[in-house]
């Protein structure tokens, strides 16, 4: 039986799993945020991140990793849970529901501004490009990676004694909201997906031809944007994310309906589609600041595995959510053939449920009895411990960073995460 804990993946060099130990410290969140509140102009002023060590702190007990004795952890972040029998208790991550709003308070101010740049940026001149890539920007986007860009720009800037983020942070986050569009955009016309958080998709509502350019076009904008930040590490990093976009699109083509895939390829392809966007985003903006390599080494990890645990949520949220909740037909990628960690962790029990697959649901009904069989067979439970191991390594790799209002938001990501499949 293949166990929860993936082996080691290298991923160009970067180690898929890895290990740390737990600070034991939490600090009170009122107190933390409205003080970033107050003072979000003028957060570096007299090291004033520094202050906030002084609150009060709370011992709290959280559980992710499905391989270890459970210990008290930063934040109400994570570490551990006693063994694969005890159950999968995430109530203890936060004492009150973390919704994105809160979560990016501290930078309310820095994703304004990105959200008036972005449409200019995107260039006026092509209305109808303008237009689709609207579609997407409108739809209701949490705009997730950019809020990290700044949570650990200004996160790492503490460590340099940086009082304000430099015009190439915005930059780099209004380049990586860019991509992610752009990614949007042809994933959408490579699924065929009607829908995109409920609202219909580029494709749908501008053809194919359109879409594609729209994609292509945003692609080439946040290249042109990129290039001129003259950072060469910055311009490698952001590079390699567009061709790992590709490589993950082809290593799901290839692949579908493929009973035989195994755990580690699953991981690989969300690495390729999901986290390396992510990772390049946090050690990006961790260059920008000043830091040395190995804080960006280990903002990387936290993009890393922060990535691969919203992945495998998603992928269970597939199966335990509505069409209205997910703003698309549940089930929508096991009927595609695009096997999820909750597939591979039940296919491991129950053969009947290659058999389904492997007939790409041709019978009337096959389709909703592979999902009660995922269920059934403990698929879903499984992927719940390998998406708290991914939280536990990124809430690991924060250690590095001082305490303060951002670093507390970016464990926060990692609670919320989890808290979606709570």
């Amino acid at each position: 039986m293949m166990s929860v804990a993936s082996k080691s993946i290298d991923f160009a060099g970067k180690n898929l799993v890895s290990c740390g130990c737990s600070s034991n410290a939490s600090f009170d969140r009122y107190s933390v945020r409205n003080y970033a509140k107050v003072n979000s102009k003028g957060w570096g002023r007299n090291h004033g991140t520094r202050k906030w060590v002084c609150y009060k702190r709370k011992s709290t007990q959280c559980r992710v990793s499905s391989m270890k004795t459970a210990e008290p952890t930063v934040n109400g972040g994570t570490l551990a849970i006693k063994g694969l029998t005890e159950g999968l208790d995430l109530k203890n991550y936060s004492e009150t529901p973390i919704s994105p709003a809160s979560l990016f308070e501290v930078v309310a101010d820095d994703l304004q501004t990105l959200n008036k740049n972005l449409q200019s940026i995107v260039g006026a001149e092509n209305p109808v490009l303008m237009s689709a890539a609207e579609q997407i920007f409108s739809a209701g986007g949490k705009r997730m990676r950019p809020a990290l860009v700044f949570l650990v720009s200004r996160a790492t800037a503490e460590l340099l004694g940086l009082k304000e983020l430099t015009v190439k942070h915005r930059r780099l986050a209004e380049i990586i909201e860019m991509i992610h569009t752009a990614s949007l955009i042809h994933d959408d016309v490579l699924d065929e997906s009607d829908l995109r958080r409920g609202k219909e998709t580029v494709h749908q509502l501008f053809g194919t031809r359109v879409a594609v350019l729209a994609g292509d076009f945003m692609f080439a904008q946040s290249s042109w944007y990129l290039a001129n930040l003259e950072n060469i590490e910055v311009i490698k990093l952001i590079s390699q994310v567009i061709k790992d976009f590709a490589s993950g699109e082809i290593k799901q083509a290839s692949s579908l309906f493929d009973c035989d895939v195994e755990l580690d390829e699953y991981l690989i392809k969300s690495y390729y589609k999901t986290a390396s966007l992510i990772a390049a985003s946090t050690k990006g903006a961790a260059i920008f600041s000043g830091a040395d390599s190995s804080i960006t080494e280990k903002m990387y990890e936290y993009g890393k595995n922060l990535g691969l645990s919203f992945q495998v949520v998603d992928d269970i949220l597939d199966f335990t959510q509505s069409a209205e909740q997910l703003g698309k037909p549940a089930g929508t990628d096991l009927a595609k053939g695009n096997l999820t960690a909750p597939v591979i962790f039940a296919l491991e029990k129950e053969p009947k449920l290659r058999d389904i697959i492997e007939s790409e649901f041709s019978e009337t009904g096959s389709l909703d009895e592979a999902i009660n069989l995922v269920k059934s067979c403990g698929g879903i439970e499984r992927a719940r411990e390998l998406a708290k191991e991914k939280a536990d390594l990124a809430i690991q790799s924060l250690h590095c960073l001082p305490q303060s209002a951002f670093r507390l938001a970016l464990e926060d990501m990692v609670t919320y995460n989890l808290q979606r499949i709570a």
